[in-house]
């Protein structure tokens, strides 16, 4: 077997453990739920994870190296998610109490899972904590360790899709009731620009060595 069962016992505790921390992800995906409905939290949820095997991806190559090693690389990454947190965040400040809920059919589905994609794979320091992350667990006596490094990736990805998903159904459920109140949903719309401008503050005031 490529991967010890007790190893891959320790990394399942491991990646839910992390999946359930507070932390910019779980984050996003509740506010999108809650701003556009359950189903639109799960395809968030869904792009979350698609970045993960991006990430998973890049460390099984050695691509992440790069990110960890160059300070521009590292600086031009972030300052690209950042942006696209601060255009979510102006997009939240100006909506309306119409625009909340029924998310899918007006970003459609594409889009939320473009943004789920697009808020993990341009957070460069998720690239480091992978690369720092994912190796330790592999065995070279146990063969490939560009293909165990790739089934590590694929278990967290699955861990996250599970607790986000949890997450994503919860905070829509709250959505749909405040849905029902104007004044609750343009609250909420400002209480989301408020947490994607933090997000994005948290990005761009990020180092290299945290991860």
């Amino acid at each position: 077997m490529l991967i010890d069962p007790s190893v891959m016992a320790v990394f399942l505790t491991a990646s839910i453990a992390l999946a359930l921390a507070p932390g910019p992800d779980n984050i996003f995906v509740l506010t999108q739920s809650a701003l556009h409905g359950r189903l639109a939290g799960i395809l968030v949820t869904l792009g979350l994870c698609l970045g993960v095997m991006v990430h998973t991806s890049a460390v099984a190559v050695g691509v992440a190296v790069i990110f960890q090693t160059s300070a521009l690389a590292f600086t031009m990454l972030k300052v690209a998610g950042a942006a696209y947190l601060l255009y979510l965040a102006w997009k939240a400040f100006r909506a309306g109490a119409s625009e909340i809920g029924g998310g899918v059919a007006r970003l459609g589905p594409q889009a939320l899972f473009l943004r789920g994609v697009v808020m993990n794979v341009t957070n460069p320091k998720v690239a480091i904590f992978f690369l720092a992350f994912l190796p330790q667990f592999a065995d070279p006596a146990r063969g490939s360790v560009t293909v165990q490094v790739f089934l590590f990736g694929l278990a967290f990805a699955i861990s996250a899709l599970l607790i986000f998903g949890v997450v994503a159904v919860a905070a829509g459920s709250l959505g749909s009731w405040l849905s029902r109140t104007p004044q609750a949903q343009v609250m909420i719309n400002r209480l989301a620009g408020l947490v994607f401008v933090g997000l994005a503050l948290r990005l761009l005031l990020s180092q290299r060595s945290a991860v």
